[in-house]
């Protein structure tokens, strides 16, 4: 009998790479062809319409009902021409995907149907709130919710679809999504930053966070896929052995692209072009059959809405070339997972990095300000940093040696480490000299402008510096950075607010500008030195070290999580006006719902799986082995059939005890699973799935996995890990 495994296999492998058109041979000749951009606002917008909501993208202001219709019958025109036929309001609620609900551009009047959208439809719609994760915010009797149109982040057209980016809120006003407090904690570092800049360039009006992320993924063959019911339902094996070979000789980092993959990525980068997303990098990863996307950095907002437009984009394009597409951060034991590396930086309306040392002591000056309050900021909420990387998914894959550990650090580099030893031991808090001062700036002045090839990447930290920019490294694969941009950029802001009225308060007792800002960052600088290493993150050295700086390491989902409910976190993000109480007691519960929920599914497949693909397998193979012992028996004399039958009795044995284990585990996970049912507390459910449930999860694995190896491979049911990971 051939197997669905077997099957799945011929279909792979007659597989032949999709012929992909390009639509120009120049990229720019349709780059953001389907995106309602400022070049096509300036078309189809009245000149007043335009400057609102250019006004509203760069001042953050209102834009009025009457203006909003304006703004709706240009955009219609531009919609209708590219031959939309459907609007919706694009969300990111509280799960790992965005949101959509379509409507026609039609109403209905005496005379008939006709096209219409006008500015009520453009600012507002009314999605059920009830259905969406609200940590109780919303019960299923209330279930009216609000989007609000986004003037930031562009309208674009996908598949005949006008969308419109917004927010998500509640019909009480509080957030459900990551895109409203991600706006308002960019405002908040907006406003901070500027009153920083202002000691030295009174020009800096404006300070935008932009963001780069380095997608990973996983290919896998969909045939294959779809004989994995682990893969359909958690986006991971919960079973397979080991490939003989998978990453060990590092020769799939970088190298050639197969064939059927790259036509994949051609078409992803052409779909992604259209919608102005600007793709820049694409490569080989480190573990077989994955890779990794990367675009040029853009404002963050913008920047996490490509993102998850991207993640849909390649979804959709993947199917086409009879791909999966896998962002589980661990979808295969053994071999590394992925993450999202969220690169940020801030920058001026003037046209500075400020993360990037300048040509003059006043520019390296403010180069050193802003490094230093960020540390201050990472050493102060390294747990809140942490929460907001926190996941089921995230939890197989921090520490692993193949990602940061749950440890939050931060490396800067040898050069710019110098830099802040050498201020923390020439500033004192005595008055300096003349000489001591002009020292100080020359130095300071001798900070090489391309750090960027002066600084040595140091791929084990969470938090690395690399050049003009910090690298957060934790993110997983399959989240909405949202989540650590909002927790990043409130914290820094933070901790802006908090310099700058300590720097004044020395220039109000007489302390020349630069002086006191010195003095301010010694202060900094000493008191956040512990967050600071460079250093192999992986080693167990560093983690008795981080122990002994009295860093953090919560290498558990829920316990990470509970850093977002301390009083310390909820003041720094009420006070700086992200989130109110109520909502992020509300985020806590979701994430640990979530965290309770991705457990209870993976169990429950594994145990299904289990029970009614492996066991049946083992059987029928150990009584295939009972037969051919009985017909040895019958053929041999009862001394040679102990020589001969040996190795198959113990064989018969060694499967029975792997069933029988199996069988009771899974009964035990069962029990445990019952057990966690009846806590009511969300946290109290979340703890005993991941300390009771979880560790049966790979018990019962260790027992299949065993199996995998003695079991005929003609019978075996389930697609191996050599041909997940090397058929492409």
């Amino acid at each position: 009998m051939v197997t669905i495994r077997f099957k799945a296999l011929e279909e792979t492998l007659n597989r032949k790479p999709l012929h992909v058109e390009f639509l120009s041979l120049k990229t720019s000749d349709y780059y953001a062809e389907n995106v309602f951009d400022k070049k096509k606002m300036e078309k189809y917008l009245t000149k007043d319409a335009y400057r609102a909501v250019i006004k509203a993208i760069e001042q953050g202001t209102r834009i009025d009902r009457k203006m909003a219709d304006h703004v709706a019958a240009g955009m219609k025109a531009w919609a209708l021409e590219k031959g939309a036929t459907h609007y919706t309001h694009w969300f990111h609620p509280l799960t790992e995907g965005t949101a959509e609900k379509h409507d026609a551009f039609i109403d209905h009047a005496s005379a008939g149907v006709f096209e219409n959208f006008e500015g009520k439809q453009l600012v507002q719609a009314e999605p059920d709130a009830s259905s969406f994760p609200s940590g109780g915010i919303r019960a299923t009797f209330e279930a009216r919710g609000y989007t609000a149109w986004d003037p930031t982040s562009p309208a674009f057209i996908m598949n005949e679809t006008l969308i419109i980016p917004t927010i998500f809120i509640s019909y009480t006003g509080e957030s459900l999504d990551y895109k409203a407090p991600l706006l308002k904690a960019l405002s908040a570092i907006d406003k901070a930053a500027v009153d920083v800049c202002q000691y030295f360039d009174k020009d800096v009006t404006k300070v935008n966070a932009n963001l780069g992320w380095e997608q990973e993924y996983f290919l896998i063959d969909s045939a294959l896929y779809q004989s994995r019911p682990d893969l359909i339902l958690t986006g991971r094996t919960l079973m397979g052995h080991a490939s003989s070979k998978d990453q060990q000789l590092e020769d799939q980092y970088f190298a050639s692209t197969p064939a059927r993959v790259q036509s994949f990525m051609r078409e992803l980068e052409i779909e992604s072009y259209r919608l102005g997303i600007p793709c820049k990098t694409r490569h080989n990863e480190v573990a077989p059959n994955q890779y990794e996307l990367a675009p040029i950095f853009e404002e963050a907002n913008l920047a996490v809405d490509h993102n998850m437009l991207v993640m849909d984009v390649m979804r959709r394009v993947a199917k086409k070339h009879n791909f999966q597409i896998l962002f589980h951060e661990k979808p295969f034991a053994g071999i590394n997972g992925s993450g999202k590396h969220s690169n940020w930086s801030l920058s001026t309306n003037t046209g500075v990095i400020l993360y990037s040392p300048g040509t003059t002591p006043k520019l390296n000056l403010q180069f050193l300000t802003f490094v230093v309050n960020t540390l201050k900021a990472v050493h102060e909420h390294a747990d809140l940093l942490r929460s907001s990387i926190a996941s089921a998914g995230n939890e197989h894959r921090l520490g692993a040696n193949e990602a940061p550990p749950a440890i939050i650090s931060a490396f800067l580099g040898d050069q710019i480490g110098k830099m802040l030893d050498q201020i923390e031991n020439t500033v004192t808090e005595q008055k300096m000299t003349p000489d001591e001062k002009t020292e100080l700036k020359l130095d300071i002045g001798r900070i090489p402008q391309l750090l960027l090839d002066n600084t040595d990447r140091n791929r084990t930290s969470p938090f690395a510096f690399t050049g003009n920019r910090f690298e957060f490294r934790a993110v997983g694969s399959n989240a909405n950075c949202a989540s650590a941009m909002i927790n990043l950029n409130t914290i820094v802001a933070d901790q802006l607010k908090k310099f700058k009225i300590e720097v004044d308060g020395l220039i109000e007792k007489g302390m020349k500008k630069d002086e006191a800002i010195f003095q301010v960052l010694r202060k900094l600088i000493t008191e956040s030195k512990a967050i600071r290493f460079d250093g192999n993150n992986y080693s167990d050295e560093w983690k008795k070290e981080a122990a002994k700086r009295g860093l953090s390491n919560v290498p558990s989902c829920p316990d990470a999580l509970k850093a977002l409910i301390t009083p310390k976190s909820k003041k720094v993000l009420i006070e700086n006006g992200i989130f109110t109480e109520k909502e992020i007691d509300a985020r806590f519960e979701v994430h640990l719902e979530n965290y309770t929920k991705k457990i209870q599914i993976e169990s429950r497949v594994l145990g299904d799986m289990a029970i009614n693909h492996i066991v049946p397998t083992a059987i029928k193979y150990q009584n295939i082995l009972m037969e051919n012992c009985k017909s040895m028996k019958e053929l041999f004399s009862e001394k040679e059939f102990k020589e001969l039958a040996q190795n198959r009795l113990e064989l018969i044995k060694t499967i029975s005890s792997h069933i029988t284990s199996i069988k009771d585990k899974v009964s035990k996970m069962i029990d445990e699973r019952k057990k966690a049912n009846k806590h009511e507390h969300a946290e109290e459910k979340a703890q005993a799935y991941g300390k009771k449930v979880k560790p049966f999860l790979d018990d019962i694995r260790t027992h299949i996995d065993a199996l995998e190896l003695v079991i005929d491979n003609e019978i075996w049911p389930l697609p191996k890990y050599r041909e997940l990971l090397f058929i492409n």
